[in-house]
């Protein structure tokens, strides 16, 4: 057997993690050396069948298909499971992570689509962890645009959690794209994996989007990471009514960048936009306005209007009437002007 099947033995052991296993190495020199040291009933090469018999590929450090944006970080696993297409350097020129709620407003919904949208079809992979809410709809929509998608998953590649994403899981894989874990065969998501999740999710992509999410939300500890690593972050502004906003604001008030539309993204990652596409998606946004978006349309057609004037004129109550706006700010519909006034 190779050096790298040992690595791929450790990585199938339970409490043998990054740090761990350096120190193992350290010691022992190589993975092999180490391997025939210790006395254990498990088989490597058993376990190379299992993962012949899922369709489940691996690489290790030592190998030159082992992402490189994931080796720059701290602590990075020294085996990567996978399932589906084997990512080459293609999917890595541009990455970003897309998270957030798992219990997602309309708005939260909305933004999360318009956004993965814009970014999928300027050539971005989405990364995002297969969880319910953000996670699925970023996944989804990059799928029904097209684009690359990568799921990291807090358990073994074989599982699917949650499983009312299996639909999803498969189409992922049906479409070309790839499901990855640091995690062995069978290994089931428990507290401690998510955080492990979060660094990779935050480890593949050159910056972490965080469209909804609650103060304590799981997709701040992703953030966190990226700033770690010297990531950008990006956070969504929501309705300042809904506990849901909370966390982007957290962000927004500790350096992340704050994002009203696909463009500020752009600028920062100095990333050139199709003005094509988004000038095609920029019409069919007024064309496909809602009622409710279409009234306040036509109120601005003229003027710039005061927030409380909209309100009066509109008969909308205060919360329903920031949402409102929030989302048509986001789609490039209205603009935010100083002292509460908004304008086309």
């Amino acid at each position: 057997m190779s050096e790298r099947d040992y690595w791929l033995g450790f990585s199938a052991l339970p409490g043998i993690g990054p740090a761990k296993f350096r120190k193992i190495l350290k010691e022992f020199g190589t993975a092999k050396a180490a391997w025939g040291a210790k006395k254990s009933d498990f088989s490597i090469e058993e376990y190379l069948k299992q993962l012949k018999e899922k369709d489940v590929w691996f690489v290790t450090l030592l190998d030159e298909d082992y992402p490189q944006i994931l080796k720059e970080i701290k602590n990075p696993p020294f085996v990567l499971y996978g399932r589906g297409q084997v990512p080459d350097d293609t999917w890595f020129a541009k990455t970003i992570a897309v998270v957030g709620a798992r219990k997602t407003t309309q708005y939260g919904r909305e933004v999360t689509k318009l956004l993965t949208t814009e970014l999928v079809l300027n050539g971005f992979t989405i990364v995002s962890g297969l969880a319910l809410g953000v996670d699925a709809i970023s996944h989804l929509t990059a799928l029904e645009n097209g684009g690359k998608t990568i799921a990291v998953l807090g358990c073994g590649v074989d599982c699917c959690s949650p499983m009312e994403n299996f639909n999803l899981y498969n189409s992922i894989l049906e479409k070309g794209n790839c499901i990855v874990s640091e995690f062995p065969l069978g290994m089931k998501p428990t507290q401690w994996t998510f955080p492990a999740r979060n660094r990779i999710i935050a480890g593949l992509s050159q910056a972490v989007l965080v469209t909804e999410g609650a103060e304590d939300s799981g997709s701040l500890i992703t953030a966190k990471f990226a700033l770690r690593f010297d990531r950008k972050v990006f956070a969504v502004p929501g309705p300042i009514t809904s506990s849901m906003s909370k966390g982007p604001y957290k962000l927004i008030s500790k350096g992340a960048k704050l994002v009203t539309s696909a463009e500020d993204i752009f600028k920062e990652l100095k990333t050139p936009a199709f003005a094509k596409a988004l000038a095609g998606k920029q019409n069919s946004k007024v064309q496909n306005a809602t009622k409710d978006e279409l009234i306040i349309l036509k109120l601005l057609e003229n003027e710039a209007l005061h927030f409380d004037e909209i309100i009066r004129k509109t008969k909308y109550k205060s919360s329903q009437l920031s949402s409102l706006l929030s989302l048509m700010e986001i789609k490039g519909m209205v603009k935010s002007i100083d002292g509460g006034m908004y304008g086309i």
